[in-house]
């Protein structure tokens, strides 16, 4: 029995050990960015030994998944399905702020990892598992909501990137306004397109 409970007590260290590692992982690439931060300083703020952290976590691309996974559980994305019964305006005017709230309560992990995706292999990575996914799913549902054109769907490829967003929020717009204002210019371009 003593074996046994030994065992288990190894493992709930190992596992708490490892979910300190991933934390500091959180932390450091909504702070520094997944670009500039390094194993030495995940092990430092976890409180480990690099060699600790190499067991648990190979590459860089183990803790960059590991980390991804895990921010992703604790802030998922909106879900787009119930969009689908919504008509036009209505469905857009729902996605799009449901998006730019989950935008502007994410917005510093985000903009890190979208930033270092210009020039780092596994933040691109990253980005297209985790965030390029979601996008796809969200045109999807709200492309049904716009004409099937190419100026369309362009218009709507520019209301959900991330950049957009920041823009429009940085303008002093709130994540509600910021979604009205490109709902309207999306109608603007329907009305346009009717003519």
């Amino acid at each position: 029995m003593k074996r046994k409970y030994e065992l288990k007590k190894r493992a709930e260290a190992q596992a708490e050990t490892r979910r300190r590692i991933v934390e500091a992982a959180i932390k450091l690439h909504s702070t520094k960015g997944p670009a500039r931060t390094t194993f030495s300083d995940v092990a430092a703020l976890a409180g480990v030994q690099r060699a600790t952290l190499y067991s648990h976590f190979p590459t860089e691309r183990d803790l960059g998944l590991a980390c991804s996974g895990l921010y992703t559980e604790r802030n998922p994305a909106p879900d787009p399905e119930p969009w689908r019964s919504l008509e036009g305006e209505e469905r857009l005017r729902r996605g799009l702020t449901e998006i730019y709230e989950y935008f502007e309560r994410n917005q510093q992990m985000i903009g890190r990892v979208v930033a270092d995706a210009e020039s780092h292999e596994l933040s691109r990575e990253l980005v297209a598992m985790r965030l390029g996914e979601r996008m796809k799913r969200f045109r999807s549902v709200l492309a049904g909501a716009l004409p099937r054109n190419r100026k369309a769907q362009a218009m709507l490829g520019l209301a959900l990137n991330f950049g957009t967003w920041r823009q429009l929020f940085q303008s002093g717009l709130s994540s509600a306004a910021a979604a009205d204002a490109v709902v309207q210019a999306l109608l603007a371009q329907r009305a346009t397109v009717r003519r």
